[in-house]
């Protein structure tokens, strides 16, 4: 199995079983998501005790890509500081809208695998969607995100 199969495998489990899709009643942050192109909206929900994520879960509907990044995103950053989660939107805003190639996608993890929507550049709006929603939620006071 190629790279390639197994970042499709990756998107194609968390899109099927999406980790963290669910409700947090008593959340300290969240924001919405829009992506007008795909029909994606969704909802994050943070629970910061301090400046750590201790809980993170989104609820909404959307393409195979949409959902698989928010999976992927709540997976990754739970028990992650602000500081980090920050820095790992960064490097993922990064790898979609650099025009050369990723250097290391094996340091992503499983993140890695959102990086093959770069050969679709429609596609780059439904896996930042969730990203850009968490952005807003650290530090817009959560200001729906959009990809338009």
């Amino acid at each position: 199995m190629d790279l390639r199969d197994l970042y499709q495998e990756i998107i194609v489990d968390h899109n099927r079983s999406p980790r963290n899709f669910r409700k947090i009643d008593e959340h300290t942050h969240t924001a919405q998501g829009f992506n007008p192109l795909c029909g994606d909206k969704l909802i994050m929900y943070i629970v910061l005790s301090g400046d750590v994520i201790s809980d993170i879960s989104f609820e909404g509907s959307g393409c195979a890509i949409s959902v698989a990044s928010a999976s992927l995103l709540t997976e990754r950053l739970k028990g992650q500081t602000v500081e980090e989660a920050l820095k790992t939107f960064e490097e993922l805003h990064t790898v979609f809208t650099s025009p050369d190639e990723p250097e290391d996608l094996e340091a992503l993890g499983k993140l890695g695998a959102l990086a093959g929507v770069r050969a679709y550049p429609s596609r780059i709006k439904c896996a930042s969607l969730s990203w850009h929603a968490l952005n807003s939620a650290l530090n817009s006071g959560g200001v729906t995100a959009s990809t338009e």
